[in-house]
């Protein structure tokens, strides 16, 4: 089954600042993952520290990689027999992209993961395979297998929709059911950014992670945010950039033609 759903404001230029859940958070005082940048201790959300706290690295063995991959995600505090619901994350992004939604699947009861996909998050990429589309696809296949192991009711907001079409499309007995959020499906790869210079590819990299750019998305986004509260944000939206692998990550997806995956969508 598949569910696409529209931006949930879509008649709005930009979102509101959106509801607090009430649910128990850590103290500001949390021992984060050491495989975190220093910068995490800075991000005021709780709920971002939170999520922060439970980011987990499990081996995931590829065929493109001599060694496990140590892939990072969110692991559910409990497993059971129903379909688990599984988050995917949009372009240049990580599971703290879920850092709302996630306790709230948890406190209704759906066993709940949240996973880095392949050249983002804070995956351990120091020996940097390929990050092209075909490895990502492979990567989350012996990600599920080796620890999901049960069909999946696969959530892709964005480009996290295309990931999750290409998915379901060459592992359909991986998923139960698909559902794309504000889905990014129609464009034809990454376009002219395949055919740029390398020196060129890492100049737009190093535009792509700066504070100005991210502030300013977050203006357009959202409405009644307060500067500091956007700062933090931004903070939490680029901390992955902060990776030294994530350069060379970026710039291997934007030359390999990334996801075009509009002769899929009818599969």
């Amino acid at each position: 089954m598949l569910l696409l759903l529209p931006p949930q404001f879509a008649s709005q230029s930009r979102l509101p600042f959106p509801s607090t859940p009430k649910l128990k958070l850590v103290s500001e005082t949390d021992v984060f993952p050491s495989f975190l940048p220093k910068e995490v201790h800075r991000i005021k959300d709780p709920f971002a520290r939170t999520l922060a706290n439970r980011i987990q690295r499990l081996p995931v063995s590829v065929r493109f990689s001599e060694d496990p991959i140590m892939s990072s995600s969110v692991k559910p505090m409990m497993q059971n027999k129903e379909n688990p619901v599984v988050l995917l994350h949009g372009f240049d992004s990580s599971c703290l992209e879920w850092r709302y939604t996630y306790p709230l699947l948890e406190e209704a009861g759906y066993e709940t993961w949240a996973v880095d996909i392949l050249g983002w998050g804070f995956s351990d990429l120091e020996k940097l395979p390929s990050c092209d589309v075909v490895s990502k696809r492979d990567h989350f296949y012996q990600f599920w297998k080796s620890h999901i192991r049960k069909a999946m009711i696969l959530v892709g907001p964005s480009l996290g929709s295309a990931v999750a079409i290409d998915f379901a499309v060459n592992y359909p007995e991986a998923v139960e059911k698909l559902v794309l959020i504000d889905a990014s499906v129609y464009a034809e790869g990454t376009g002219n950014l395949a055919t740029l210079p390398r020196a060129a590819a890492y100049a737009g990299a190093y535009v792509l992670k700066s504070i100005p750019l991210r502030l300013y998305a977050n203006y357009l986004s959202f409405t009644n945010l307060s500067f500091s509260t956007s700062l933090d944000w931004t903070n939490v939206g680029r901390l992955h950039c902060l990776l030294p692998w994530w350069e060379d990550a970026t710039v291997d997806f934007m030359t390999s033609g990334g996801y075009n995956v509009v002769s899929q969508i009818k599969k």
